[in-house]
């Protein structure tokens, strides 16, 4: 009997020997080790990643534009009357039109000092949809042909423009924009309204006929 008990004793202490053994914490040398390496690992990540960051901006931007382009034609066509789209300094009632303006404006009227106003079928500027550059794209920068295309009810471009109208969307803070044949952390990127109201976004690295390309 005692034999017995002096065998299950020493299991027993077997057992708390290894479930010891199995919550040993880390040494001091290997919590070392892990944060050196996962210093290192994000000193090499950082500028992939702050690349990644600034691209994604001009993507937004470049984005939000040509879906604003597409709701001023799409508007211009259903209610089959002339719809305005065009870039403004701010996104308040002190707004002005601009070639370089980072807001736009989607409205039936010239939205020049009220930008600011609701959406209205009937107060003016008739305002049906309006976007700030201060939603996630402060340091996308907007330089376009011109500041204002205005579509008819059949989604054509008046006047009609003596080429198509380009709008770059670029970002000076993440890097110059890669060109053809020039590499670059920065892809740059255009909206194209032809000049029969067609929208499209390129990107000016690639080289037409690349379905992306620009030029």
């Amino acid at each position: 009997m005692d034999r017995q008990r002096d065998v299950l004793g020493h299991q027993e202490r077997r057992r708390v020997l290894g479930r010891l053994r199995l919550q040993r914490g880390v040494t001091l040398i290997e919590l070392a080790i892990g944060i050196a390496i996962v210093a290192i690992l994000t000193v090499l990540a950082l500028p992939n990643f702050t690349a990644w960051m600034q691209n994604s901006q001009i993507r937004v931007a470049a984005d939000a534009i040509q879906n604003g382009i597409s709701i001023a034609r799409a508007e211009a066509i259903r209610r089959n009357t002339s719809v305005r789209f065009q870039f403004t300094d701010t996104a308040d009632n002190s707004c002005a039109i601009s070639v370089t303006g980072k807001n736009w404006v989607v409205s039936l009227d010239d939205p020049s000092g009220a930008c600011g106003s609701a959406a209205s079928d009937t107060t003016a500027p008739r305002l049906i949809q309006m976007r700030s550059a201060s939603q996630g794209t402060p340091n996308a920068v907007v330089t376009a042909d011109q500041s204002a295309i205005v579509f008819t009810g059949l989604g054509r471009v008046n006047p009609v423009p003596a080429a198509n109208i380009t709008i770059k969307v670029t970002n000076p803070t993440g890097g110059a924009c890669a060109v053809t044949g020039t590499p670059g952390p920065i892809h740059c990127l255009w909206v194209i309204v032809s000049t029969g109201g067609q929208v499209r976004m390129c990107d000016p690295f690639f080289a037409l006929p690349d379905p992306q390309g620009c030029l």
